[in-house]
């Protein structure tokens, strides 16, 4: 999977460079400003701020405004995606929300509140990180109570089936813990696909797909389309067929709602450049066409345009081969004072990749197009909604990055929200080994963490090539964590090296400390808040970050680099050697790279299995007994805000932003006016 996104970690990172945030007016808004709505369960709502967006111009807001109704109309494609009847369940679950007739002050309809809040995070009834299914807390007999004191008319009804057929349909998908059980299920000693519920398969087994696809490449296509990326594939009558998502055929209804908005951004688009992507990109919406997707991204990377967005089945981390992609949005507009750092870092990509520790003939000889900036986000949708990634590196398809470059951005007001929001958690005094680690955190932790963000997205996403014949779905199920070990390898790898200081990104090599100890101590203990007593890693991130602090640690043990200290009963991991530290993130990320690079799924296999899978089942305990007393939810997501069109005379002339303060008021919104799919596809 090429999974270019970076997810925020427990504790917030913020932009810490940026100058337009320092303006007095702009920190008495914040001090005003309620950044965290609600908590339940292991999730905690937060809302933005849109920063600048009264001082845009009228046509930029309008852009906006068209993009961000785009953005929304895809949201029933995710759900679909995400699982079979996820739609259906959101359906069943809202019309007793707004119905049931019962007693709402129990503690019964209160489990039930948390559980249709769960699902509305995670669209659908898998959690967003774990892909495991979010099982109710309440019992089947209290469902049957719900529905039976709700209104019936208001029920969905699944194809050639009644209203109580349909929920006797959905009652074990939903309770039943081994029906349709898991999203995405990477045990490499099962079927990845059998295994798996993600809607992008039905009737199929891991072997009839991976020789479906393999009889399509050709080995000598030296500009190969993505294939399988915008499809369903299905038997039919022994056949295996694809059911392409696009205007007339599967997710059409809310396709043609897409580019109903996309065509009215045509008339306010920010550049010529961005006028011709977005023609071409509901030329493919309309054709499902991979080689016009291919097109579009070759226009998208090059666009520079004030205003930008992200639309389209983008990113492979559901897919359990890697080759299917999600729907999302990303609505945003430039923060033209915090972009001058990414430029600086840009602008010498060639230098990091000639002066890279990876092999010669792993190095691309002339590194082109980084186009890199920091944004502010203005609307979020499909999978970057309400859970949202800090940083973007795409297209994802290794030769455009390579011949025609990539698009890095920093989404600066969501770490602005992240950080707000956590401030005097109590974290650092806890999980900190003494006070110089909770001053280096406080004093650099949050400008390393923004410029390892940089580098990640930057240029190590973009950093390396692959081998002529070699593409990243070689490594199946593996690729996604060794994707972003490689970007993190990279960023962790350069944060330490003098040019940072030169540059002026850090000021002195103690803000690279910082990012160290920040680094390690999250990928072996403190991510693991995330994790359910018994159960294994499996985002790709978190195995990414694991892998990487738990392969450093063992293979730094002779010389004691990193060192485990258990202090009155509390674990810690303390770096006793920075620079050797930093000769271990080179030689991983020469590993890392060669994998990639000659497509080599064993040792990747190897590699993802002994490090960045299993758990320490004490270690663990002691974290989440540790985290219980800061009562900090381990994730967080956010609500948008919504914006109204100002009207005079039937012309446009300005765009109001207002901020909500309602997850459940925003959430059945959203199902009324952006819900355009029947409820099984």
């Amino acid at each position: 999977m090429k999974t270019k996104k970076i997810i925020i970690a427990s504790l917030a990172i913020v932009i810490a460079l940026s100058c337009s945030r320092t303006k007095k007016e702009d920190m008495e808004q914040k001090e005003s400003f309620d950044y965290v709505l609600e908590q339940f369960a292991d999730l905690r709502i937060l809302r933005y701020q849109v920063p600048d967006f009264d001082e845009l111009n009228v046509k930029q807001k309008q852009l906006l405004y068209y993009l961000g109704q785009a953005a929304l109309c895809g949201r029933d494609i995710l759900w679909d995606q995400n699982g079979k009847y996820n739609l259906a369940i959101r359906k069943t679950l809202e019309n007793i929300y707004e119905t049931y007739s019962g007693n709402r002050t129990t503690a019964e309809f209160e489990k039930f509140l948390v559980y249709l809040k769960r699902v509305w995070f995670s669209n659908g009834i898998y959690h967003h990180y774990s892909t495991d299914k979010i099982l109710p807390d309440f019992s089947r007999d209290y469902f049957t109570e719900l529905t039976s004191n709700s209104d019936n008319k208001g029920f969905p009804q699944l194809q050639k089936h009644s209203v109580l057929e349909t929920l006797d349909i959905l009652i074990p998908v939903i309770f039943d813990k081994d029906v349709l059980g898991k999203k995405v299920n990477q045990d490499p000693d099962k079927d990845l696909v059998a295994a798996s519920a993600v809607n992008f398969y039905q009737n199929v087994n891991e072997k009839e797909v991976t020789s479906y696809y393999e009889t399509m490449k050709d080995p000598d296509d030296t500009t190969p389309v993505s294939y399988g990326l915008n499809t369903r594939i299905v038997k039919d009558n022994g056949a295996l067929k694809e059911i392409t998502w696009k205007s007339g055929g599967l997710y059409g209804e809310a396709i043609d709602q897409i580019i109903f908005w996309l065509e009215k951004a045509t008339s306010v688009a920010d550049s010529p450049e961005q006028l011709a992507g977005i023609e071409k990109l509901i030329e493919y919406y309309r054709t499902g066409n991979l080689t016009t997707w291919d097109e579009y991204n070759t226009i998208w990377v090059s666009d520079t345009s004030f205003v930008d967005f992200v639309n389209g089945f983008v990113e492979t981390y559901s897919d359990p081969l890697g080759m299917k992609a999600t729907w999302e949005s990303v609505i945003n507009f430039k923060d033209l004072e915090a972009t001058k750092r990414t430029k600086i870092i840009s602008s010498n990509a060639q230098w990091f990749e000639n002066n890279s520790p990876i092999r010669d003939r792993f190095k691309k000889k002339e590194v082109k197009g980084v186009s890199a900036k920091v944004i502010i986000v203005s609307m979020l949708g499909g999978d970057c909604y309400p859970h949202t990634p800090i940083g973007i590196n795409l297209p994802n398809a290794d030769w455009i990055r390579k011949e025609h470059g990539s698009k890095s951005v920093t989404i600066q007001n969501i770490t602005d929200a992240y950080n707000e929001a956590n401030l005097g958690s109590g974290f650092l005094e806890e999980f900190c080994y003494d006070s110089v680690e909770i001053e280096l955190s406080k004093k650099y932790g949050l400008l390393s963490g923004n410029l390892h963000t940089d580098l990640h997205e930057c240029l190590g996403h973009g950093s390396g090539q692959l081998l002529e014949g070699v593409r990243s779905e070689d490594l199946k199920n593996y690729q996604s964590p060794l994707e972003e070990a490689r970007a993190d390898l990279f960023a962790l790898y350069y944060i330490m090296d003098p040019k940072m200081i030169e540059l002026g990104l850090l000021p002195n090599e103690d803000a690279a400390k910082a990012a160290y100890i920040n680094y390690i101590r999250n990928g072996i203990m403190t991510q693991l808040n995330r994790i359910k007593p018994g159960n294994e890693i499996q985002q790709a991130h978190m195995r990414n970050r694991q892998l990487i602090a738990k392969w450093c640690y063992e293979n730094g043990k002779d010389e004691n680099v990193i060192e485990k200290i258990v202090k009155d009963d509390k674990t810690y991991y303390r770096i006793n050697d920075f620079q050797k530290l930093r000769g271990l993130f080179g030689e991983l990320l020469a590993e890392v790279q060669r994998i990639k690079s000659e497509g080599d799924y064993e040792a990747g296999k190897e590699l993802v299995e002994n490090f960045a899978v299993k758990v320490d089942a004490d270690l663990h305990k002691e974290v989440l007994a540790r985290f219980e007393k800061l009562h900090i939810a381990p994730y967080s997501g956010f609500v948008n805000p919504e914006y109204e069109l100002v009207e005079k005379d039937g012309e446009i002339t300005d765009v109001k932003i207002h901020y909500v303060d309602d997850f459940a008021g925003q959430m059945l919104k959203y199902g009324k006016e952006y819900s355009f799919l029947p409820v099984v596809n």
